[in-house]
């Protein structure tokens, strides 16, 4: 039964690109502050491999906080149209400047303003001084290159388990459990 778990993830990625109306890229983060609170947000999966799972944010924000003191993550995809998640557990390593300076590179220009504007996860007293600040960084790189700020980059989270659920009748679902060894992957099956 076993197969390779990240060739089965792009099928299922795949056709929840053909199905899913908004964001199939879309994934809730879990981290855990040093408190021991949990914490859970919607990102964007912007690249994965047999090395993992990539997302990308402000390092002064929460989230970031929270997997530089934690290294471990957790990731949900729920495609509803396809009655399936698939839920991945691992540690959470930093991407090279090369992949955050490609991937800050690809993005619209009003993203990457955003991001020299943003003080993510603090508190804005007003949106006024948002929309300001965002005016400011537009004015500061008119007609030329916005680059990456230095306190934005990326996290990949490099799993140790992936679960794969699909919706059956009666709650009879399906649930396939990838766990990784020295070797590769083991796969069983865990009781819905």
């Amino acid at each position: 039964m076993t197969e390779d778990p990240i060739a089965l993830f792009d099928a299922w990625l795949t056709e929840a690109e053909a199905s899913e109306p908004n964001d199939p890229n879309a994934m809730a983060l879990a981290t855990v502050a040093a408190d021991g609170q949990p914490s859970v947000r919607m990102v964007l999966l912007k690249g994965h491999d047999e090395r993992g799972f990539v997302f990308y944010t402000n390092l002064n924000s929460r989230k970031a906080r929270e997997v530089i003191d934690g290294h471990k993550a957790g990731l949900l995809f729920h495609w509803k149209t396809l009655r399936r998640q698939v839920r991945v557990e691992g540690d959470v390593q930093g991407v090279s400047l090369d992949e955050a300076d490609a991937y800050f590179a690809s993005r619209a220009r009003d993203s990457q303003l955003g991001a020299w504007a943003s003080d993510q996860s603090q508190p804005l007293a007003a949106r006024e001084i948002f929309e300001g600040r965002f005016d400011e960084m537009k004015a500061r790189f008119d007609g030329g290159d916005v680059p990456r700020p230095p306190h934005w980059s990326g996290f990949r989270v490099v799993p140790e388990r992936i679960e794969f659920w699909r919706d059956r009748a009666h709650r009879l679902h399906e649930r396939r459990l990838f766990t990784r060894t020295d070797g590769g992957w083991t796969e069983g099956l865990l009781y819905p």
